[in-house]
């Protein structure tokens, strides 16, 4: 049985998802192209040729979402490496019928690949119900590749895209061809009649490769670098350039080439596209004068938002008591089987609760990714980034910013892997060194503890709102930071993709969510039972001999202070003491690196409390507001506001960003950044 490898691409939003599941029903394989953390989504199903009775293994592989065959973007990198490589068989490109010049432009660049390219018009359907009518067959005749029109809502055309993709297969080799302008195809033809008259062997057609090395193609460039009949060739090139110099306007051959493919993309869909004139305007426009005017647009998005996270954790909040409760038997459990010895121990004091601490959060995992999937998939999500952009792009930032960053208030997790949407390296930098000053779930604990002990019940709420918006802030400042002085040059264009409202797919919100739930337990949770033991371990040992004078809690301070965590608290002691902190909030802060959730009970063991205490406890709050001086306790939220994230968190970061060396840079930021203005806190709240 011969096997059929096809590369699904297509821009953004033109449903390459929803034709991928429509085509099969063979499950989805998701993984990651090699090196990168790009989600790879594979299917593999039989096909059969209903004329010749011929079967088929099909394997097709979804390619990022890309408006071009760039560099500019990490999928658009992904997809130009993959579209250049043997890896494939044919090209099936997914075209928005509804957009038809926009999508075009991509086409193009494709069909200069030289690869073999089948054309799936895809929501034809709502084409037709906005009054577009594409002529398929004359398109098909212009690209000189088969158009086919799709709907994968109503699975229509399927068959016929099937049948196109065996015939193109069968094809020797492919008659694409992008007609250019007069210039532009006269120095073609001299390189192909160059290469003629030489001989030259190649993978790739004549005019394909010609193309390539007008265009200064990197990878074209250095395969032919080492071949002997590149010496003859360069001054060719180099004349051409010169030539289609004199006929434009600029010498920039990137810039050439995009005008060529919109000039092309615009003659040919003028040629076979009619639309009917007609004065009403489609669902999407009427919703949009509501959801994007300029007065009404951000409120209606802060109300939703508001409501989602009510959702989030008022829901979220049910399971993850009766979660605690189910973690809390098993730690009972292991202690009755084990005893209290050191295994009995390391099982119910580090393994279960390192374990508990990370599903307990999951239900507000689900509920924040469905809630944010719901609005994707329906559109919406496009519209906020563009009402929001103009306001991000003062501190360095777009709009597609803001979903990781909404996310970060939930759980900094799945915010640095949210961040993937965005299509800029220096914009997904920027966003991932800040999505720390958004104050996830776990530290909301902390601020209750403290803004209970120094503040009225009346009072408490508006300054926990208040240390929300000043972290936010904060991480905005900072982003203005690292675009002045770090990742400096000009903005790169923002171009957001303006998908019409649909009705939102169950299927990819329960792709969506489910894998981010298993990318949550996998990744946070080996992380954080890491950590766990670790600290369990730092905190027990070395063994030393207690008083016999104490007591119970007293024995449990004094174990601690001797241990190696305390000698890490005192030894950083003076690295603390500048900002009014003594070795116990030091040793609290370091043990908050591993994870948010202990620092309330390592306070509650240091101050001779025991480990069961919460932010809700009397005697933790008393000991905290007779301990730690007004000044001191400002201080120490601020550090907690922007110091490193938790280490689950640290180690995503890391994979995210691109590397351990991001880490470093992220610990140096958090770390001074958070030191200097706790430093000032404390001064200033002396001072008043």
């Amino acid at each position: 049985m011969e096997k059929i490898v096809i590369a699904l691409a297509g821009q953004p939003n033109v449903g390459k998802s929803s034709l991928i599941n429509a085509i099969s029903d063979a499950k989805l394989k998701v993984g990651n192209f090699s090196g990168v953390t790009v989600d790879k989504t594979e299917i593999a199903f039989i096909m059969r040729d209903d004329v010749s009775g011929k079967a088929y293994e099909v394997h097709i592989i979804d390619l990022p979402g890309a408006y071009s065959l760039t560099d500019y973007t990490m999928e658009e990198k992904v997809t130009k490496r993959f579209l250049q490589s043997d890896e494939y068989d044919i090209i099936v490109n997914v075209v928005d019928s509804t957009n038809l010049k926009r999508n075009l432009i991509f086409t193009t660049q494709l069909i200069e690949t030289g690869k073999k390219v089948v054309i799936a018009l895809n929501m034809s359907d709502e084409a037709k119900k906005e009054g577009i009518y594409i002529d398929e067959a004359q398109l098909s005749s212009i690209l000189g590749v088969p158009c086919v029109k799709t709907s994968a809502l109503n699975k229509k055309g399927l068959n016929t895209l099937k049948e196109a993709i065996i015939q193109t297969y069968e094809k020797k080799q492919t008659s694409s061809k992008v007609v250019y302008s007069d210039p532009i195809e006269e120095e073609i033809e001299n390189i192909i009649n160059f290469l003629n008259e030489r001989h030259y062997k190649s993978t790739l057609s004549y005019r394909h490769l010609a193309v390539k090395l007008l265009q200064e193609d990197e990878e074209t460039y250095k395969k032919m670098h080492d071949e002997p009949i590149w010496i003859e060739l360069l001054p060719v090139i180099r004349e051409g350039l010169q030539h289609i110099y004199l006929h434009t306007e600029t010498k920039d051959i990137h810039e050439i080439f995009s005008d060529e493919h919109f000039a092309f993309a615009k003659g040919a869909t003028m040629e076979v596209m009619t639309q009917q004139n007609t004065v009403i305007k489609n669902p999407t426009q009427k919703i949009d004068t509501v959801l994007l005017n300029r007065f009404l647009g951000i409120p209606i998005f802060l109300f939703f938002m508001w409501g989602l996270f009510q959702l989030t954790f008022k829901l979220g909040s049910i399971p993850m008591d009766y979660i605690d409760v189910i973690f809390r038997w098993f730690s009972a459990q292991a202690i009755l089987i084990l005893g209290d010895g050191e295994l009995g121990s390391l099982v119910a004091d580090g393994i279960i609760p390192g374990v508990g601490a990370v599903v307990m959060f999951l239900p507000n995992i689900v509920i924040l990714f469905f809630g944010i999937a719901l609005l994707e998939t329906t559109g919406y999500m496009s519209r906020v980034a563009f009402l929001l952009d103009g306001f991000f792009h003062k501190f360095g930032l777009h709009g597609k910013s803001f979903i990781p960053l909404v996310t970060g208030f939930g759980c900094s997790v799945p915010a640095y892997m949210a961040a993937r949407t965005l299509r800029s390296v220096k914009d997904r930098l920027i966003t991932l060194f800040i999505i720390g000053f958004m104050s996830c779930g776990a530290r909301l604990p902390i601020y209750v503890l403290f803004t209970g002990a120094f503040f009225s019940q009346a009072k408490a709420g508006n300054i926990l709102f208040l240390i929300y918006i000043v972290g936010a802030f904060l991480g905005l400042i900072m982003a203005k930071i690292l675009k002045t002085f770090v990742f400096k040059g000009e903005d790169e264009p923002f171009v957001m993709e303006m998908p019409k409202y649909r009705m939102p797919s169950w299927k990819l919100i329960w792709h969506t969510v489910y894998g981010q739930a298993k990318s949550y337990l996998n990744k946070a949770g080996t992380f954080i039972l890491a950590a766990s033991i670790f600290i369990w371990f730092a905190s027990n040992y070395p063994k030393v001999e207690i008083p016999s004078t104490f007591n119970a809690n007293q024995s449990k301070t004094y174990k601690l202070e001797q241990s190696y965590l305390g000698q890490i608290g005192h030894a950083s002691e003076p690295f603390f003491a500048p900002l009014g902190m003594d070795w116990r909030m030091a040793v609290a802060l370091e043990a908050g690196l591993a994870a948010k959730e202990v620092v309330i009970s390592t306070l509650g063991v240091l101050y001779s409390l025991g480990e069961e205490v919460d932010e809700n406890s009397k005697g933790l709050i008393s000991k905290i507001k007779a301990n730690i001086p007004f000044a001191s306790a400002v201080s120490f939220i601020v550090f907690v506001m922007i110091y490193l994230p938790c280490l689950a968190a640290s180690m995503v970061f890391a994979q995210e960003a691109g590397g351990w060396k991001y880490l470093v840079y992220l610990f140096i930021m958090t770390t001074a950044s958070a030191w200097i203005l706790s430093f000032l806190a404390y001064r200033i709240t002396l001072l008043i």
